[in-house]
């Protein structure tokens, strides 16, 4: 069996599935967190490398003030717990995205997180928090403009090489393999430079009743695609 080495995973269906539950959406968010935690321990044990998961895009500050509050409190209680957690599984955390929005005590929590298990070799665990592709390439290119604007290097100097160096992925390999749960096929404005020979695949179970025998699906259709580009 080949497992991949990077999987990316869009974390879909959490309200929907509270809602055929009968409960708030906020619980569903909840028990996704939970989720994430399981496959956390599961995708290691399988040999996974890389481990890329989309919390909270760019585009989600539109959702309801008190979904947005919810969470940023899960989140909040999330970073504060994970470096027990990171530590006591020899896990690597990384927070990709525009951190800028963030309030300062979440800020600080991601740097003590990142800075607490930067030694560790386990699971690269990377959490996308206020994350959109569309801005992080728009981050990378005014990085590189103002390199040039100072003079470091010329326009022709820029190759794809130097444009991945500006991402926030820097230094990861591009995901084999990406996983979005609830039944969407779309990628919603994640990875998108990373994800250009990716395999994608799209399951119908809601994010909190993802397994591992679902992601065991995932692998299992992984292994019959023929891979000829862009394996990095």
């Amino acid at each position: 069996m080949n497992i991949p080495r990077h999987l990316a995973v869009i974390l879909d269906g959490n309200g929907r599935w509270a809602k055929a539950k009968g409960l708030p959406r906020n619980y569903g968010h909840v028990q996704g967190a939970k989720t994430v935690e399981d496959m956390c321990e599961i995708t290691y044990n399988k040999g996974i490398e890389y481990f890329t998961v989309y919390a909270f895009s760019t585009e989600n500050w539109n959702r309801p003030s008190d979904e947005v509050a919810a969470l940023m409190k899960l989140l909040r209680d999330y970073m504060k717990n994970c470096i027990k957690r990171a530590s006591k599984n020899n896990m690597r955390v990384r927070v990709i995205g525009d951190k800028s929005r963030l309030d300062d005590d979440i800020r600080k929590s991601i740097q003590d997180l990142e800075e607490a298990t930067k030694e560790n070799t386990g699971l690269k665990f990377t959490i996308a928090i206020n994350y959109g592709s569309r801005d992080e390439i728009n981050r990378a290119v005014q990085k590189i403009a103002t390199k040039v604007e100072n003079g470091e290097c010329r326009a022709s100097d820029i190759t794809q090489e130097m444009i991945a160096d500006n991402l926030d992925t820097a230094g990861m390999p591009d995901p084999d393999l990406l996983v979005r749960t609830s039944g969407e096929q779309r990628i919603s404005n994640y990875l998108l430079w990373q994800l250009a020979y990716t395999e994608f695949y799209f399951s119908d179970v809601h994010w909190p009743d993802f397994d591992e025998k679902e992601l065991d699906k995932a692998i299992e259709a992984y292994n019959k695609r023929e891979r000829r580009y862009g394996k990095v």
